[in-house]
């Protein structure tokens, strides 16, 4: 998640109550979780085995509830919880805007854009030429649709991120900074959801279709011209290549990497990284080839036990 403008790391430090370490003049240009960090981001870390990770990697602001040395490059920001401290400056940054009203005032939609009745456009969205969205869908706050973009009834876009911390009170939730960004000749079925992303962005590549009832998870990556078949489930943060195929009711765990002109078969379940080209079929999922000689072997187990007893 960028900031509207850079911030003077005092400026975070004054807000979440942090003792600054290292480079007070630093100033900080956006948020992001560790996988998705930049320079001039914040961060946060609370485990201290994930220190390392954290105080090594490409964010510039880490908030920590331990004294460190800041390495060379970085500003940290003491606090008892950094989780806390983080939400907040989201919330900060990205207040939640409550709809009043069906289209918020600050959406921009093209004049040529077809917006049929009972559809509800949240703060911040920006609708391109030529899109169509059909009744009775709803796109939330901060979504970015292209041109020639067609959004089926009963879809909602921009959903918060299905994403909580764990504390012994119960599950805490994150507040979702991030947006989904559809990209252009993207067709989304009937009641399809896709979450916005946690910081960063979930975005669905120029040309991709996708048949009704998907689900696509925080910060997914789906790249050009895909087609997903209905009732495809996409776990957060993982990113598929150009030229995928999921047939019907495929499901992929998270922070997975696919390739480039994968297919996966109905009823697969994707459980690690895919290498481009590969057909992949069955639970879980394997090269469909193998997958099938697997299965016919499987059938003639009874007729081999039959004989073993005889």
């Amino acid at each position: 998640m960028n900031f509207p403008h850079p911030i003077p790391v005092r400026e975070i430090a004054d807000m979440i109550q942090a003792e600054i370490i290292g480079d007070a003049g630093v100033l900080a240009t956006g948020i992001n979780e560790i996988h998705n960090v930049r320079p001039g981001d914040i961060t946060f870390v609370d485990v201290k085995k994930y220190f390392d990770k954290s105080l090594t990697s490409a964010a510039s602001i880490v908030l920590l509830n331990e004294r460190v040395e800041a390495p060379e490059g970085k500003t940290l920001l003491l606090c008892e919880k950094p989780f806390d401290a983080y939400n907040r400056i989201v919330l900060q940054f990205r207040p939640y805007e409550p709809l009043i009203q069906a289209i918020h005032p600050t959406a921009k939609i093209h004049p040529s854009a077809i917006i049929e009745p009972n559809v509800v456009i949240g703060p911040h969205v920006v609708i391109g030429k030529d899109c169509r969205i059909h009744a009775n869908t709803t796109i939330l706050e901060h979504t970015i649709l292209g041109d020639r973009v067609a959004i089926h009834s009963g879809t909602v876009i921009g959903t918060e991120a299905f994403y909580y911390k764990r504390t012994p009170e119960g599950y805490t939730k994150w507040r979702s900074g991030g947006r989904v960004v559809i990209e252009d000749d993207v067709e989304i079925g009937s009641c399809c959801t896709i979450n916005k992303g946690v910081s960063a962005d979930t975005i669905i590549g120029a040309g991709t279709k996708f048949d009704c009832h998907i689900h696509i998870g925080h910060d997914v990556v789906i790249g050009k011209r895909c087609l997903f078949a209905a009732q495809t489930g996409v776990g957060g943060n993982t990113v598929i290549g150009d030229d995928v195929v999921l047939y019907g009711q495929v499901g992929v765990i998270q922070n997975l990497k696919i390739g480039n002109n994968v297919v996966v078969l109905a009823q697969s379940g994707v459980n690690k990284d895919v290498e481009d080209g590969k057909v992949l079929f069955g639970s879980p999922a394997a090269e469909a080839r193998t997958a099938y000689k697997e299965l016919a072997a499987v059938k003639q187990l009874p007729d081999l036990i039959v004989k073993k007893k005889l």
